[in-house]
C-alpha cells in the first residue's frame, strides 16, 4: 500500500515536471544601437524558426533576448545574463564580429553553446571548444571577393576603405587585400574611417587621386550608404564592392540611388532557398511579415536549427554534448544549403554575390570556394 502511494506521489511530481519543463535558448542582439538593423533581422528569423519548431526533446522552447546595445560592453554583460539569471542551455548571438568576441569567451568558460548568425571574424571560433557559427568566415570571404574582382570585375587597381573599428571589417580588408595582390592586382589606396564617421571627403580625395578601378569597403550600411552618396556629390563613379554587413534594407533607404550598382559577397539571396526546410522557412517568414527574406533573418533562423538539430541528436541539454553534435553536423539541409561544420566549427558553404539593380539587391553569381 505505501509503495503504491509512493509511486502515484512519484507519477504526479513526475509529469508535473514533464508539464513545465522547458529548453531555454538565449540571444545576445543588437537591438539599439549602430547594428540594430541586422539585430532585429535574425530576431525575426529566430521567431520564425521558433513558430516552424516551438518543442525541442518533446519539450517547450522559450527564447530569452537580451539588447547588446551594438556595444562590446554590453554583449559581453548580456551573456553573462543569459547563463546566470536566465539559465539557458545554449546561446545565438552576436551579430557583429566584435561583439561577439566580447561575448564568447564568457560562454566558453560556462560550458554554454554560442553560435553566431553572421560574426565572420576567424577568432570567434579559433580553438574554443563551445564557439560557433552559421555563416562563412572572413578568410573565406575576402578570398572569394579578391577574386570576384580580379576575375569577374576585371579591376587591376583598388583603394581600400576601412573601419577600423569593427573587428570585422579590418578582417575582411586585409584578406581581400592578400588575395586581389596574389592574383596580380595592386592596391593603391588604403584609407580608414570609424564607425559613425559622417564625412569621407579626405578619403574619397585620397583615392581620386589614385584613380581605381575599384573601390573595396568593407563596412555596415550606414557607412557604405554615405560613402556611395558622397563618391556620387564628388564626381567619383568608381564602383563598390563590399561584404555581407551591408545588406540590408537601410542600405536601400539611406543610400537611395546612389547605391546602385554596389556589389556584395553574401550569404544568401531568396532565390537560392533550394533545401524544403529553406523553402518551408522561406514562405513562413514572407508571410509572417509580408517581405522578403533576407540574409540575416535566414542566418538567424538557422541558428535556431541548428541548435534544434543538435539538442535532438545528443537527447541532452548538457553543454559539451550540444557542442560536440555540432562539431558532428554533416549535410545538414539548411535554409542557406547543406552546411556541413568544418575546422574551428565554421561551416563550408558557397558564397553568394549580390549586386544592387533598380534598388533591390539581385543575385550575380554563386561561388564555391
Amino acid at each position: 500500500m505505501v509503495r503504491k502511494f509512493l509511486l502515484s506521489i512519484f507519477s504526479i511530481l513526475f509529469l508535473t515536471s514533464a508539464a513545465g519543463a522547458q529548453v531555454k535558448i538565449g540571444l545576445y542582439l543588437p537591438m539599439t544601437g549602430s547594428a540594430a538593423a541586422m539585430g532585429q533581422m535574425v530576431w525575426e528569423g529566430v521567431q520564425v524558426a521558433h513558430q516552424l519548431e516551438p518543442q525541442i526533446l518533446g519539450q517547450k522552447v522559450t527564447l530569452a533576448l537580451a539588447d547588446t546595445r551594438s556595444d562590446k560592453i554590453d554583449a559581453a554583460n548580456a551573456v553573462s545574463r543569459l547563463i546566470e539569471k536566465d539559465k539557458v542551455a545554449a546561446i545565438i548571438g552576436e551579430v557583429i564580429s566584435s561583439d561577439t568576441l566580447a561575448g564568447v569567451p564568457i560562454a566558453e568558460r560556462a560550458g554554454i553553446p554560442n553560435i553566431s548568425p553572421t560574426a565572420t571574424n576567424p577568432l570567434v571560433t579559433q580553438n574554443r571548444k563551445y564557439a560557433f557559427r552559421a555563416c562563412f568566415v572572413d578568410d573565406l570571404q575576402g578570398r572569394v571577393a579578391g577574386r570576384f574582382a580580379r576575375e569577374t570585375l576585371k579591376a587591376g587597381r583598388a583603394a581600400v576603405l576601412i573601419d577600423q573599428a569593427q573587428d570585422y571589417c579590418v578582417g575582411l580588408a586585409n584578406f581581400f587585400m592578400a588575395e586581389f595582390k596574389r592574383r596580380g592586382g595592386e592596391i593603391v589606396s588604403v584609407s580608414y574611417i570609424h564607425t559613425g564617421d559622417q564625412d569621407f571627403t579626405a578619403q574619397i580625395s585620397a583615392f581620386k587621386r589614385k584613380n581605381p578601378d575599384l573601390i573595396y569597403a568593407p563596412n555596415y550600411y550606414a557607412e557604405n550608404a554615405l560613402l556611395a552618396k558622397q563618391l556620387k556629390d564628388l564626381g567619383m563613379k568608381t564602383p563598390i564592392l563590399t561584404g555581407d554587413g551591408a545588406q540590408v534594407p537601410e542600405l536601400l533607404s539611406i543610400g537611395g540611388p546612389a547605391v546602385e550598382g554596389m556589389y556584395f559577397t553574401a550569404h544568401f539571396h531568396r532565390e537560392g532557398a533550394i533545401t524544403e526546410l529553406g523553402k518551408k522557412f522561406l514562405k513562413a517568414y514572407e508571410s509572417t511579415y509580408n517581405k522578403q527574406l533576407d540574409a540575416f533573418a535566414a542566418l538567424g533562423g538557422e541558428c535556431y536549427f541548428l541548435l534544434a538539430h543538435a539538442i535532438n541528436k545528443t537527447g541532452s541539454l548538457q553543454g559539451m554534448k550540444i557542442a560536440q553534435a555540432l562539431a558532428d553536423i554533416k549535410d545538414f539541409p539548411g535554409i542557406t544549403g547543406i552546411i556541413t561544420m568544418g575546422p574551428d566549427h565554421n561551416p563550408i558553404k558557397p558564397v553568394v554575390v549580390l549586386k544592387v539593380e533598380k534598388g533591390k539587391f539581385a543575385y550575380q553569381t554563386t561561388i564555391k570556394p
